[in-house]
């Protein structure tokens, strides 16, 4: 014991427990350390207790008004009519109690608090690349010393790549980037030892608008494509424009010629059409303490494994692997599957899916040991944008990423072919069919599991539009404008619609204010019309907008169709398919494979 009564060190796992009427978890000291230290976010250093009679050293941030988290450089939540204190004494008796007794401060509750929705439903702990996903666990609750944790992130910008950042009204893109740079202690002897830090493995995780379901779309390394230019800050605040390449491995779009995450947002935005939100990227060593972090991942292989490149060594059955064992298992390609890089895929969407699981689990999510440790190698681990390097706004996103159940998950990986250029092929190419279909499901907000739900009446009002009768192509009287990034379209279309399908009612009025999608406005009495144009465009239902027609050049009512950014070309249909393409490499999350 130190000389003023407090224990010389103290484990934080053992200062944090779970309240069963909030879900939070809430600081606990024992009373000596309460009478000696302030109670702060931040474990470490303490000041020393002011001597008995002393008068107590002014804070002006103690009796400000708080609302939610705590903010930077503030010492704790409110007492409830006071001041220092936190929301655990609205539960009396449970500041003595240890967090090992998590139960005994519910039980004196029991039948008198509404039950809470599962905590599993409150976390989704992502790690990203070959393990790029853990940060909610940053947001799991409560706050966990904020600013400790907030110290430990690692940002950088995203150069005007991104979306600006997420929102919880629409759909959540968010790529993740495991690079092979062999930083940290332990790391050598794994491939090339001098590499920058490629994109070495890479996911898009698309998550619903409604939270759902969810997509993680595996972009091979290998994959042969254009880089684009890449305007990229430098320290010094300048902007520099990173020259692109053509018909490169997409790899190279990250660590080459100095490329940064943005490069590679910029990359996959160019072939996907998908703008993204956020990114995050994590090493060699991520995959080793958030595997670790949760005391083992669960594997399963249908045969022994040696490989000497990757040091993974494991004969056939079930196993529990973590750390270099876990890094082995992720980094192997030689004895699976077809021993490429595909294969390789398919194995790091099994082993993320078992980690998911995991986290998932109640012996995760109630224990608080796991939870810190998984709050200090999450955030230690991961290098994320600039607009998220805050634990309240990682917790935020958290909270969004954690609504969709498991079974609505699922790893998919971009359908490529060999490269037709290579005698002996070593790197892909989009197989550019299937592709573009799984593309515009994940731009449409399409699900590729069966989400079984109840349809909401908004929904189901806005398919109605589609359903009744259809007006003639001739008696279609429309006002085409170009809202595209496209020169040209309205024409394109104009000629299409008058020669091709007989719409010769039709006007060419020029440029529109740009939009996202294409979309046709009507009146009352012109919703036949509507149907009609948008059988002929290959337009969803929700292109379709109710409102006010205009008069064309004739004095005539026209519905109005503004072509937006999913504009492809006339006649070719903008409406996403219902479901994946046949033959496209899946791992639904929620199921156990055994690697072969």
């Amino acid at each position: 014991m130190a000389g003023d009564g407090r224990a010389d060190s103290i484990d934080p796992a053992d200062q944090w427990v779970l309240n069963p009427q909030t879900g939070d978890y809430e600081l606990r000291l024992s009373p000596s350390a309460e009478q000696s230290a302030p109670q702060t976010g931040v474990p470490g250093p303490r000041r020393a207790a002011p001597r008995r009679g002393a008068p107590r050293p002014a804070d002006p941030q103690q009796d400000a008004p708080q609302q939610g988290a705590p903010r930077p450089g503030t010492r704790g939540p409110e007492r409830p009519g006071g001041r220092s204190g936190s929301r655990e004494q609205q539960v009396p008796g449970q500041r003595r109690r240890r967090a090992a007794q998590p139960e005994a401060a519910g039980s004196r509750r029991k039948g008198k608090t509404k039950k809470k929705k599962s905590t599993g439903k409150r976390i989704l702990a992502w790690t990203g690349g070959s393990v790029a996903f853990v940060v909610v666990a940053a947001g799991v609750g409560g706050y966990l010393y904020y600013q400790h944790l907030n110290g430990n992130i690692t940002a950088v910008s995203d150069d005007g790549a991104g979306t600006g950042g997420f929102s919880k009204d629409r759909a959540i893109n968010i790529l993740l980037i495991g690079t092979d740079k062999r930083s940290g202690s332990g790391n050598k002897g794994y491939g090339d030892e001098g590499s920058v830090g490629h994109a070495d493995t890479t996911l898009l995780l698309h998550v619903s608008k409604d939270r759902s379901n969810a997509t993680a779309l595996s972009i091979p390394r290998d994959l042969i494509t254009d880089i684009p230019d890449c305007p990229t800050k430098q320290d010094d605040g300048s902007t520099k424009t990173i020259p692109g390449s053509q018909k490169v491995r997409f790899n190279e779009s990250l660590g080459q010629n100095e490329r940064t995450p943005s490069c590679v947002m910029r990359t996959v935005t160019q072939i996907t059409g998908i703008k993204l939100d956020h990114f995050m990227v994590a090493d060699f060593n991520a995959v080793k303490t958030l595997s670790s972090a949760v005391d083992g991942v669960d594997v399963c292989l249908a045969k022994d494994f040696d490989d000497p490149k990757s040091h993974l060594k494991l004969p056939a059955g079930k196993h529990s692997i973590e750390g270099e064992e876990a890094l082995a298992f992720v980094r192997t390609r030689y004895t699976v599957g077809t021993g490429g890089d595909l294969s390789r895929i398919q194995l790091q969407q099994q082993f993320l899916s078992s980690l998911m699981r995991k986290l998932k689990s109640k012996g995760t999510l109630t224990s608080p040991t796991k939870i810190i440790s998984l709050a200090e190698a999450g955030t230690k681990a991961l290098t994320v944008d600039s607009k998220i390097k805050d634990i309240l706004k990682l917790r935020d996103l958290g909270m969004e990423l954690g609504k969709f159940d498991m079974k609505n998950l699922t790893f998919a990986t971009t359908p490529v072919v060999d490269n037709p250029a290579e005698k002996k092929p070593i790197t892909v190419v989009l197989n550019k069919a299937k592709a573009d279909e799984l593309f515009s499901m994940l731009r449409e907000d399409v699900s590729l599991t069966e989400v079984k739900k109840k349809e909401k009446k908004e929904k189901a009002a806005v398919a109605a539009r589609l359903k009744g009768p259809r007006a003639e192509a001739g008696d279609v009287r429309v006002d085409v404008y170009n809202g595209s990034d496209r020169n040209g379209a309205a024409q394109e279309t104009l000629s299409w619609l008058q020669n091709t399908e007989g719409v010769t009612k039709s006007s060419q009025l020029g440029n529109a204010g740009k939009q996202g999608k294409t979309t046709v406005e009507y009146g009352a009495g012109q919703a036949d019309e509507a149907r009609k144009l948008a059988d002929l465009m290959g337009l969803p239902a929700a292109a379709l907008k109710p409102g006010k027609s205009e008069k064309n050049a004739q004095g005539l009512p026209a519905i109005v169709l503004t072509l937006g950014a999913d504009f492809k070309g006339a006649g070719v249909p903008v409406k996403a398919p219902s479901k994946a393409p046949d033959g496209i490499q899946k791992v639904e999350a929620d199921k156990t494979v055994c690697a072969k």
